[in-house]
């Protein structure tokens, strides 16, 4: 087999965190395998594998990424804003598995993975722009997502 350029292995490297952050997003990252990831790029598991040795590794790489898209969806203009913001955001599924993801590494401890920044982020955005107020906002805001996340999972879980 020939050897693959420096260019193609970047970009197959590429190609796979573009689409785990697609499946982090829509599958969720508890679904999102190496399988589902080799089965959508028409490229082995090993390939994937051989690149990401591990899953948080695609966390690792996408941390910021995924940081990004979060707060992308946020208006920090105005407490009001803020709020009706989030509240839009929480709509898409997107957003929510962004959510979930922070909610499901609340409190696992891996000295690897750095603090998940999505919520972080938010936090210092709404800080920066709204003061301590908006800091806390988020974690309010935080919290009924939460409560909302988690009954809409026990309401499916019910059907």
């Amino acid at each position: 087999m020939a050897k693959r350029s420096k260019a193609q292995t970047e970009l197959t490297i590429q190609q796979i965190m573009d689409e785990a952050f697609r499946q982090i997003l829509t599958i969720g990252f508890e679904t999102m395998s190496y399988s589902t990831l080799a089965d959508a790029l028409g490229i082995s598991r090993t390939g994937v594998s051989h690149h990401f040795p591990r899953k948080i590794d695609f966390l690792l790489r996408l941390n910021e990424r995924i940081g990004e898209h979060f707060i992308s969806a946020l208006d920090f203009s105005s407490n009001a804003a803020l709020q009706r913001s989030w509240q839009q955001a929480m709509i898409r599924p997107e957003q929510q598995a962004v959510l979930r993801l922070f909610f499901s590494l609340c409190g696992r401890v891996e000295d690897e993975m750095p603090e998940f920044i999505a919520v972080e982020q938010a936090m210092q955005q709404a800080e920066a722009v709204l003061g301590l107020s908006g800091r806390e906002q988020v974690q309010e805001l935080l919290g009924a997502s939460a409560l909302q996340l988690s009954s809409c999972s026990f309401l499916a879980k019910a059907a």
